[in-house]
């Protein structure tokens, strides 16, 4: 029988009573009809750690579960990857960042670039950043992740590549011309990865990353729209690399 696992945003120890998120706690009632004593596996996503958890009361407005032990899954990747995604149209974010997600990135920051169609003042900014990381968190539910993959607020591609500094992991952004194939990187336990937005990087980014010690890395023969890109990126990167 496949769990039923639950993002709590909250911290959890074991031997504690906690009341479900809303959402959550109506799913539970409501749509999968769990009683008393059905068991559940909670996890906050900040830990890396799952906890076996059972109903202890389900009603109306609330339902409880109490926490039991907890476990590190152990399905986090080795290699922790950076994900810099322009800013998409749409659900293709919501579905770079589910996808991306159950991949096993660890970070995703979105960045808006010469070319990007979304413009985002700071309350539709706000109000984005709170849906991607919900979609992320019900990614990591499916997926079995307990570790949430950090979502920043988006920023200019400009301000992101200065916050960098120097040295770190190795800086990749997919682009036509790459001069690297995956194969070719022998990389070891971390890596950055830059994708543009629809239309791709512009002239001006490209200067950017080149000065910002970013490698072109290229895929193959064919352009690929960015919600492809960066997930054949990260599958590639993390079969090679990783645990795929």
């Amino acid at each position: 029988m496949r769990s039923i696992r639950i993002h709590v945003d909250a911290p959890l120890a074991s031997g504690s009573d906690i009341v479900l998120p809303a959402q959550a706690g109506e799913h539970v009632a409501r749509v999968l009809r769990l009683e008393v004593g059905a068991p559940v596996v909670l996890f906050s996503g900040d830990d890396g750690l799952e906890y076996d958890a059972t109903l202890i009361s389900v009603g109306k407005r609330e339902v409880v579960a109490s926490v039991g032990a907890g476990r590190a899954p152990g399905n986090e990747s080795p290699l922790s990857l950076t994900l810099a995604q322009g800013v998409a149209r749409g659900e293709k974010m919501d579905l770079i960042v589910q996808k991306a997600t159950e991949l096993g990135v660890a970070r995703i920051v979105p960045i808006t670039t010469e070319r990007s169609e979304v413009k985002l003042d700071a309350p539709r900014a706000e109000k984005r950043l709170a849906h991607w990381r919900a979609v992320a968190a019900s990614a990591c539910e499916q997926s079995g992740r307990a570790l949430v993959p950090r979502i920043d607020p988006a920023v200019p591609l400009a301000t992101w590549l200065a916050s960098l500094g120097e040295g770190g992991p190795v800086r990749l952004a997919l682009l036509p011309e790459g001069t690297k194939r995956p194969g070719e990187l022998a990389l070891r336990d971390a890596a950055i990865l830059a994708i543009g937005p629809e239309g791709g990087f512009g002239e001006r980014d490209r200067a950017a990353l080149a000065s910002s010690g970013f490698t072109g890395l290229k895929l193959g023969p064919r352009i690929l729209r960015t919600e492809t890109a960066g997930l054949a990126a990260i599958a590639a990167l993390q079969a090679l690399y990783g645990d795929v």
